[in-house]
């Protein structure tokens, strides 16, 4: 790593230890090893004093509020992971507010001609200087094209990439060091957690790849007079900037606008209910980030949806196995439910199967005997999260966004009519998958592959077996064991041995010190003897306090 940029990394890692020291989170600094980065009485001896009478999920906000854009787009993410997350820090981190100073004009500006080489005028008839929203990552202005269509433009902020860039490289780092020090990060494979938020805000900052997510939905919609995707303009967008058409219209949450527009609100509860669904059981493809700021209701009652940058995926493995878990709810059948748990991969390998297999048999207990018609899917949800947690288990992240989808779905559903009932709606796409799942044809085409993937074994595995067996004469067939269980006991035997070390040269060094006094005594020993002797007295000492404080630091939680 070059030293300026080594210089940088440093004083990154420094700001992040002292905002979590100052903000009450000592406690995650020492996780992730970032104690070095601190001066020697705070970093040793405090973690900060909490701001007020705030709780944790307050303050973890505020932390990453301070920290900025990437540290921003975590907690926004974060907050929809109800299987990692309690609730209450769900509901103080979804509060993050993407919001920043504007960018000056002049700046976005030059941005826009850099980008697209040539100067605003040949592009745009009208570029509206004051921007319509001010955001961590991007700004969006108001404009209109030589043709008078009006349009909106999102322009990245100057050197925030590379800020992210660094950002996404640190967490990382610290996503390693606390999965080596902490069994819980462990558990939860918080490196992998970190890998796919880089993924995420990769994303969000290409430009390039929110437009192809536009026209695809676009492409899902089209001859839908129900729904309205902007046009991209894909000559005056680039990684940079998107160029997209502008939708007016009323906020969907704005209720007594759509009460004085003549909407029926229970009728839009309904239709924006069957967007998601259709484009989560039907295309396999979702907007991930349903909230009332993305939609707009048009005269007439069309709806406009806007913000692609978080999109969601169903494969359809995930199709197949969201299937059995119907099937087994259905049958009442918690052991099949477990096997598909497992299959999905949010049971890790500690999760203990028989008290999985009672909690769950507890959790649908009442479900059993109702048709999915009358289940109500926002309290089933959250029952099963608080399950999830329970057992330390993890979503994949894109079963995980889909959970958070629907139940923001139905959330949105509520707040335009109480009444609503997001498994009214649900009920026909889930037993259209179902039947999908188990058409002739479909398992056709899964029979026909595994006949394939059978015949290429055939042929191929007296080879494989060949070279297994050559392998085993030759004696060139090891054996590898990834000792991870081993790694605490290894780290707590190091410990162990450095302290022993430590009290014997503690030890050693004051029995040496009596035999030197006792023995040597040169020319005009006596009037120093004392000065010697307390020195070495205090060494031994600090040795021996340092030596107890670290034990007993140890044994704390």
């Amino acid at each position: 790593m070059p030293d300026r940029r080594r210089i940088a990394h440093i004083q990154r890692y420094r700001q992040i230890a002292e905002v979590l020291v100052h903000h009450g989170l000592g406690f995650v600094v020492g996780i992730v090893g970032l104690e070095r980065f601190l001066p020697f009485p705070r970093g040793l001896f405090g973690h900060g004093v909490p701001s007020g009478n705030s709780g944790a999920p307050v303050r973890l906000r505020m932390a990453l509020s301070e920290l900025g854009a990437t540290f921003i787009k975590l907690g926004q993410i974060l907050s929809t992971r109800a299987d990692l997350l309690p609730p209450h820090y769900l509901e103080e981190l979804a509060r993050l507010q993407d919001q920043a100073s504007p960018v000056p004009t002049e700046a976005i500006r030059a941005i826009v001609v850099e980008e697209l080489g040539r100067p605003i005028e040949e592009v745009f008839a009208s570029f509206d200087s004051t921007p319509l929203a001010a955001a961590s990552i991007g700004q969006v202005h108001a404009a209109s094209l030589r043709d008078g269509t009006e349009v909106v433009v999102k322009v990245r902020r100057p050197g925030v990439a590379e800020q992210v860039t660094e950002d996404l490289e640190i967490l990382q780092n610290l996503a390693a060091t606390a999965s080596r020090h902490w069994d819980l990060a462990e558990q939860y494979d918080v490196v992998g957690l970190a890998q796919e938020f880089t993924q995420t805000l990769e994303g969000e900052l290409d430009y390039v790849r929110e437009g192809r997510n536009a026209e695809r939905f676009a492409d899902v919609f089209v001859g839908d007079h129900d729904v309205h995707i902007p046009r991209i303009f894909w000559e005056s967008t680039t990684s940079r900037v998107l160029t997209q058409e502008r939708i007016r219209g009323i906020k969907i949450n704005d209720l007594d606008a759509l009460q004085e527009a003549g909407i029926d609100r229970s009728d839009l509860a309904r239709r924006a209910a069957k967007v998601i669904l259709r484009m989560v059981f039907e295309e396999g493809f979702f907007h991930a980030d349903p909230h009332p700021g993305n939609f707009f209701i048009e005269p007439g009652g069309r709806i406009g949806l806007i913000d692609f940058g978080m999109v969601g995926t169903v494969d359809d493995r995930t199709q197949r196995q969201l299937v059995d878990v119907l099937v087994a709810m259905t049958n009442e059948d918690v052991d099949r439910l477990v096997d598909v748990l497992f299959e999905l991969g949010v049971a890790r390998r500690r999760a203990t199967r028989d008290q999985l297999r009672r909690d769950l048999d507890h959790l649908f207990a009442r479900y059993y005997g109702r048709s999915l018609g009358d289940v109500e899917i926002g309290p089933m949800v959250e029952d099963s999260l608080a399950l999830i947690r329970r057992h330390r288990l993890r979503l994949p992240a894109n079963l995980a966004l889909l959970m958070k989808t629907v139940a923001m779905n139905e959330g949105l559903g509520r707040q335009l009519d109480p009444s609503f009932n997001l498994t009214t709606v649900l009920v026909p796409y889930a037993r259209r998958m179902v039947l999908r799942q188990y058409s002739p044809s479909l398992w056709a085409r899964r029979v026909g592959r595994a006949s394939m993937d059978m015949a290429r074994l055939g042929v191929e595995l007296p080879e494989q077996l060949r070279r297994v067996i050559g392998e085993v004469e030759r004696g060139g067939l090891e054996v590898g064991m990834r000792p991870e269980g081993f790694e605490p006991l290894v780290a707590r035997l190091e410990r162990l041995g450095n302290r022993i070390i430590l009290g014997i040269v503690a030890a050693a060094f004051v029995n040496g010190l009596a035999v030197l006094i006792s023995v040597y005594k040169p020319p005009g020993w006596d009037q120093w003897a004392g000065v010697v002797f307390g020195t070495g007295f205090i060494f031994a000492a600090i040795l021996g306090v340092y030596l107890a404080w670290s034990i007993l630091r140890s044994g704390r939680p």
